[in-house]
């Protein structure tokens, strides 16, 4: 009878096959959490022939029972490169990030051959080095809690007007900041490039007065906590720390380009210099991962805005294709690349472009996006992002009806990103692309990234340290016409304007306002449940939402009172104070009954002022 190995010949067997094994497994094996597949594989650099990036295509295919996810890859240079700086080496890399517990198996493709990063055919190109590898792990169930995006899961579009963590089942309302929109140009990460900038800027464009060019955040240094991640020694403290602070604000969003080559600021891009469209800077992709995956902690979600409408159609017209039916190559790798590299962080909005669809025949890249092209965009984006991540696009005011009707029942698009002229009419025109999603018979989410006049924006403090205007109009203007929520846009006139600002407290009271105003809808409403309807009252400036028959929610800009028409029932009137937030309060009514019009009393005090009164039917 032959002996039988001993457990300890079989752990130093298993030792020796993970010691020869091509892939290295790095990270939490939990839910939500992100998980790393490092590969050896060709030794090759950023400016190498076979060029990494086109001429590669790392593909991995997880699977959990039923459920299949292919998620693209990229080279990773040395695989440090964060630290290191390196541009070559021979690491390739899959970001994962499991949305099941329980055993997933995983297979890897790998091949090489002249532009294959744009195929589709999983059989087209050479095999290489690694490909063929399989391998399974075990996944359990996160460990993180509150506002952590692997606690909440992925932020998902389900087909409402409202987003929806995947984890806790929570719906989303957005508060947070649209400026500085070049927050990406700092002057710690890799790469980073301000010389081409130029004060000379055309009218009604954005200003720049930077010392250096670059983003320092100086004021936030103090931001920065011990823990708090950092590179090359203790790069990175300003950066995090202005995220610490926006998110100790409360807030939960952040807008920023990836690529403004051309535009305003000119002074961010992901390649290895400003003209290079097929080539990546891997040490500062790393960096900028280091801060994506700080924001998930926070709580703080990528809205990653692809173009600017300086250079909307900036591949096709670097690759001479026609400007409203082309779509470069160059286009597909940027797309690629950043959803390879980034796509696996839960909480992450992807936005075609900022102001699309304007033709500016100032700039060299001034062609307009056409129709065509912003479903073939948002259709490339969704069918290689492997965890759907909400697509919408944003557009000048004045052209919605030009740019967003022919979207309407469009499947790639989650909803409009909304930049607003005139904030007396942001309610009405949320209203009215909920209302004309619903009836297309696919309903958007509504959120204000952008408010005018676009040389002022949101004021500072200093300047207006009541913002009653963005209060009324934009701020409870979108959520109580059933709006998504809203990011905070400076304007240019001002300090700490939409590229130079420097420091996020300049407005430290107008995120105290945003908070208050989202704090009232989660703790007191089931908003995903409410509708805009203004018609249930009588005064004339006042918003009504509703679940009619159970809650209602009227705020009133200007103070004062009204009447509401309610349905049959005994309901209780609160008072909430939008300039102080805070707990609930009792004005000179406590009571009343329906069905019928009736007065709902007067406020707690200051008359004239707004407030917000909620009628809850009792139990």
């Amino acid at each position: 009878m032959k002996k039988r190995p001993s457990s300890l010949v079989f752990v130093l067997a298993l030792l020796a096959m993970i010691s020869c094994s091509p892939v290295k497994i790095t990270g939490e094996l939990k839910t939500w959490h992100r998980l790393t597949l490092t590969f050896k594989g060709p030794e090759t650099s950023e400016s190498a022939d076979p060029n990494p990036f086109t001429d590669y295509r790392l593909l991995v295919t997880f699977t959990n029972g039923s459920k299949t996810v292919a998620v693209p890859g990229y080279f990773a240079a040395g695989g440090n490169a964060a630290e290191t700086g390196a541009d070559s080496g021979d690491r390739w890399r899959v970001h994962f990030t499991p949305d099941t517990v329980g055993l997933w198996n995983y297979t890897v493709s790998f091949r090489q051959g002249p532009g294959i990063a744009f195929e589709k055919d999983p059989t087209a190109g050479t095999p290489m080095s690694f490909d063929g590898t399989q391998g399974r792990f075990a996944v359990t169930s996160t460990d993180k809690n509150g506002s952590d995006a692997r606690a909440r899961g992925a932020l998902q579009f389900i087909g409402e007007h409202y987003l929806r963590f995947a984890e806790t089942g929570d719906f989303f309302l957005k508060g947070g900041a649209d400026s500085p929109e070049n927050f990406l140009a700092y002057y710690e990460f890799n790469g980073g490039d301000s010389s081409l900038y130029s004060d000379s800027t055309r009218q009604g464009e954005a200003k720049k007065a930077l010392e250096g060019g670059l983003h320092r955040y100086d004021p936030h240094r103090d931001d920065w906590t011990a823990g708090d991640p950092v590179w090359q020694g203790d790069k990175g403290k300003n950066i995090i720390g202005a995220l610490n602070y926006l998110a100790g604000k409360g807030m939960n969003s952040v807008y920023f380009l990836t690529m403004n080559v051309g535009g305003d600021g000119k002074d961010v891009w992901p390649w290895i210099s400003m003209d290079e469209r097929y080539r990546f800077d891997c040490s500062k992709l790393d960096q900028w991962e280091i801060v994506f995956s700080h924001m998930d902690q926070l709580g703080l979600i990528q809205h990653v805005v692809l173009t600017e409408t300086e250079n909307e159609a900036l591949f096709e017209v670097d690759e001479g294709l026609s400007t409203s039916t082309g779509f470069a190559d160059s286009r597909k790798l940027y797309y690629r690349e950043l959803i390879a590299r980034f796509g696996h962080h839960p909480a992450m909005i992807f936005n075609v472009g900022e102001e699309n669809g304007w033709e500016n025949e100032d700039v060299p890249y001034g062609a307009a996006n056409s129709d065509e092209q912003r479903k073939m965009f948002a259709d490339y984006i969704h069918d290689l992002d492997p965890y759907d991540h909400p697509i919408v696009v944003h557009t000048l005011p004045g052209r919605y009806d030009e740019i967003y009707t022919p979207l309407l029942g469009y499947e790639s698009y989650a909803g409009p990103s909304l930049q607003m002229g005139n904030p007396k009419r942001i309610h009405e025109e949320t209203i009215t692309w909920i209302a004309r999603s619903a009836q297309a018979g696919h309903k958007w989410f509504v959120c204000l990234d952008e408010i005018g006049p676009a040389h002022t924006g949101v004021k500072p403090d200093a300047d207006d340290y009541r913002h009653d205007e963005v209060r009324h109009y934009s701020l409870w203007g979108n959520l109580m016409a059933g709006g998504s929520g809203v990011e905070w846009y400076f304007g240019y006139r001002y300090p700490n304007n939409d590229l130079n600002c420097e420091d996020w407290r300049s407005r430290d009271h107008m995120w105290d306002l945003t908070r208050y105003a989202l704090d009232f809808f989660h703790t007191h409403l089931p908003f995903w449940e409410m509708e805009s309807t203004d018609a249930l009252t009588v005064a004339d400036d006042d918003y009504c939402f509703a679940k009619a028959g159970e809650v209602y929610a009227v705020y009133l800009p200007s103070g004062g009172t009204t009447s509401i028409d309610l349905a049959v029932g005994q309901y209780t009137i609160h008072w909430f104070n939008p300039r102080s937030g805070g707990d609930l309060e009792e004005g000179s009514m406590n009571n009343v009954e329906g069905p019928g019009l009736t007065a709902v009393g007067d406020p707690p005090g200051d008359n004239n002022k707004d407030w917000v009164v909620l009628i809850q039917k009792r139990n």
